[in-house]
């Protein structure tokens, strides 16, 4: 026992061993000295020595007595409180629990979800009220159901295999299926499965009525399906509208083009043709106008970035509105700055907005000169290139700046009437330039002139070397033998009379079946092949033309000379095996160059 507990000992039995003591002295002195009378009996050390050994071990063991007792007390103490604190908190809890039962009873009770749960045996444990709101059925009625009473075959099917797909614990699986209310109805219900996570294997289904969402989804699915039909449709129709239009006037413009070119016509007559000629070729723009913003309007713009040299962008442009401009006594001018260095950009783009500004500036300018600057900005590997048109015509008015660039805008009717034209070129300008994320403006003073400019940014780039092996142009003695499968009698006599003067020998087929059994019957340098034809269409027959030729690993070049031109007709005649393709109406110029180009070359197939 330590010190410390002795002395406390000691301190606590001290009063008691003195009581006992005090008492005993006070005895002896009473019974010998007062009533006794016997003073020499009475001995107040030996009475304090002998009540000293009898009081200590017994008052010491009283106190140990009485702290046990107080222990006890304590101990008791101790228990009865933690007793009733223990009833306390169970009451604290069950009171808790009783609550939660009530709220998720409530939960339950009001939920607009189906909440259920599944034994591992496949039995329902519960179902939340809400059933009858989905289903029509009681809560009783839809207990007693088997599971699969309301779905059919396939969709229980997948319902039981996606459910063993499921580990306990795990994420969630979802679902969409129809169901067959108690009315006979059709709904459509989302479902989340999940194993609960305790080892149960109880398996927890909610579910929620997505009828709604489903007619929406069905609906949107629907109109989705009426906007490509109408856009098919669309496209389909220009597609026609397209063809329709090239096919006559490949015979206006080629024919107008062969009797410019002769000789045989006095001053009057040329100017007749001449006059055909530009009616023509102002109609084919519009055609061409209308089909390129139907094409960005849809979307289908798709740049084909490639290295290209602006100066010769610059330069091929003004040569290609030149000669109109000579007519109206105007002046070309082309402006580049030094060292303007080539660019990975799509230059045909950049080249037709070009083309629009000089053709605008040619046709609204009467007299003076139209400059074409380029200028270039070099800075970390890429470049700035700015164009611009500047003319001296009759410019645009303040008010109609703002909306030069939307479609069918000419600045007012009166320029529209006076100077004819769709009022789509800048809208097409301006959708091309915003397609490179570039920009696109104007500058102008009405009476005195416009400046139309465009701003991109693109890599620098290095041009390839020019091919050494460019076919040489074609001559009276250039022999070659071509065969023109073209179903339209007209455009068979017109490209006879292009390409007869230049030493080219035509043989004709009226159709693919003619083209298949020419192609048979002999031997030729090129193909020309139309596409649109009766009997047999010229992919059609390109392909048997390729299949003929099978095995000999070479074959005759097949250029498609069509009026289907849009990009995905392009690659449609590339896919059936021809090589090239001629837009019509028939440029004589490209004609001349693909016969030159190639004429005695094969179509080596991968």
């Amino acid at each position: 026992m330590s010190p410390a507990v002795w002395k406390d000992r000691i301190f606590k039995t001290a009063p008691t061993v003195a009581l006992i003591v005090g008492a005993a002295m006070a005895v002896d002195y009473v019974v010998n000295i007062l009533l006794l009378k016997a003073p020499e009996v009475y001995t107040p050390f030996t009475t304090l020595l002998v009540s000293l050994v009898v009081a200590t071990p017994l008052a010491y063991w009283m106190t140990r007595q009485r702290l046990r007792l107080e222990r006890l007390r304590d101990d008791l103490s101790a228990s009865l409180d933690a007793r009733q604190k223990a009833i306390e908190e169970a009451d604290r809890r069950r009171a808790e629990a009783e609550k939660a039962e009530s709220l998720y009873r409530l939960l339950g009770d009001n939920l607009t979800d189906h909440v259920a749960l599944w034994s591992p045996t496949g039995e329902r444990v519960y179902s939340s009220p809400s059933i009858q709101r989905i289903t029509g059925y009681t809560l009783e009625e839809f207990m007693a159901l088997p599971p699969q009473a309301m779905v059919s075959k396939a969709a229980f099917d997948s319902v039981q295999k996606l459910i063993g797909g499921l580990t306990p614990g795990g994420p969630p699986a979802t679902a969409d299926y129809e169901c067959t209310r108690k009315d006979g109805s059709s709904i459509w219900l989302e479902s989340a499965y999940s194993l609960l996570g305790d080892g149960s294997g109880i398996l927890l289904v909610t579910s929620r009525d997505i009828t709604e969402r489903k007619r929406l989804e069905l609906d949107i699915a629907k109109a989705l399906e009426l906007a490509e039909t109408a856009s098919a449709a669309k496209s389909d129709f220009l597609a026609n509208m397209t063809h329709e239009l090239r096919t006559p006037l490949t015979a206006i413009i080629g024919f107008a083009e062969v009797l410019r070119r002769s000789r045989g016509l006095n001053q009057t007559a040329a100017r007749q043709v001449g006059h055909i000629l530009d009616a023509s070729n102002t109609l084919l723009s519009v055609v061409n106008d209308v089909l390129d913003f139907s094409r960005l309007e849809a979307g289908g713009l798709e740049l084909d970035p490639a290295p290209f040299d602006p100066a010769a962008m610059a330069s091929s442009c003004a040569a290609l509105v030149e000669e109109r401009a000579v007519a109206k006594g105007l002046v070309i001018k082309v402006k580049t700055g030094r060292g303007l260095k080539p660019m990975n950009l799509d230059g045909p783009r950049l080249s037709q907005v070009l083309l629009n500004f000089l053709s605008n500036a040619v046709k609204f300018t009467a007299h003076g000169e139209i400059t074409v600057a380029l200028s270039q900005k070099v800075e970390d590997g890429a470049a700035i290139l700015r164009g611009a048109v500047t003319d001296t015509g009759i410019g645009i008015a303040p008010e109609h700046l703002d909306n030069i660039f939307d479609r069918f805008s000419q600045a007012d009717a009166a320029v529209s009437r006076r100077f004819g034209g769709t009022g789509l070129g800048l809208a097409i300008s301006r959708r091309i330039v915003e397609r490179m994320d570039g920009q696109i403006g104007v500058d102008s003073v009405e009476g005195q002139g416009s400046t139309f400019w465009f701003e991109v940014r693109g890599p620098l780039a290095e041009l390839a070397a020019p091919e050494a092996d460019a076919a040489p142009p074609l001559d009276g003695e250039a022999g070659v033998r071509l065969l023109l499968v073209e179903d339209n009698a007209v455009n068979r006599e017109l490209v006879k009379a292009m390409l007869e003067p230049f030493g080219v020998e035509v043989e004709t087929a009226n159709d693919g079946v003619a083209g298949v059994e020419a192609m048979r019957q002999g031997q030729f340098d090129l193909v020309l092949m139309d596409v649109q034809m009766p009997v047999m269409d010229g992919l059609t027959a390109t392909r048997e033309i390729r299949a003929m030729e099978g095995a000999r690993g070479a074959a005759t070049p097949i250029v498609a000379m069509t009026a289907n031109v849009l990009p995905e007709q392009i690659a449609t005649c590339l896919a059936a095996g021809m090589d090239d393709h001629l837009g019509k109406p028939i440029n004589p110029t490209k004609l001349l160059e693909a016969v030159a180009r190639w004429s005695g070359r094969t179509h080596t197939k991968p």
